[in-house]
């Protein structure tokens, strides 16, 4: 029996009816069965960033995150584009990991969704530029924009669009041969 692959999954939306979080778990969905997910769910719980702070474990929900990220094979990300760039929890909880090193060669997938025709482009360039800085082992055909959202999804959470479908199954591939 194949050893099952541990993923964390962040969604960088804390809007409840995110469709990037809506994503995420579509994204989970579709996922063999040697695939295990967590998701975390604490990024509004963290502090802002402060390294004063960043002493020995940190605050307790920064500590969960490490653990977290610890215990993880690989990290999926979906995240939405905010203001042009990454949405800021998703940036706070980043910031935390810079000198940690939970992100050091950790295989990552990173799939910015939006409802643009872009996108999210300007958001995709910037947290791939941070998780480069931190380490991040972002995996070859580990990443995907996804431009219009709202006519890929449907209300129940579903993929509509096969060829969105198939980039997603091939990077979830990608991502777990990365992590093998």
């Amino acid at each position: 029996m194949e050893k099952a692959v541990k993923v964390l999954a962040i969604s960088g939306s804390l809007r409840q009816k995110s469709s990037n979080t809506a994503l995420m778990h579509a994204i989970i969905g579709l996922a063999q069965e040697n695939i295990v997910f967590t998701v975390y769910n604490g990024l509004g719980d963290l502090p802002h960033f402060n390294p004063d702070l960043d002493i020995d474990d940190g605050p307790e929900s920064v500590h969960v995150l490490r653990t977290r990220l610890n215990e993880a094979d690989a990290v999926l990300i979906c995240t939405p584009e905010y203001g042009n760039g990454v949405p800021g929890a998703l940036k706070n909880a980043l910031d935390w990991l810079v000198s940690s090193g939970q992100f050091m060669n950790k295989p990552t997938a990173v799939v910015t969704a939006s409802p643009t025709p872009m996108g999210g482009d300007k958001a995709h360039d910037s947290i791939l530029l941070t998780l480069n800085m931190i380490n991040a082992k972002i995996v070859e055909a580990g990443t995907m924009m996804i431009p219009h959202i709202n006519l890929k999804l449907n209300k129940e959470g579903f993929i509509t669009d096969a060829l969105t479908e198939t980039g997603l199954r091939s990077l979830l591939e990608s991502l777990v041969e990365a992590s093998t």
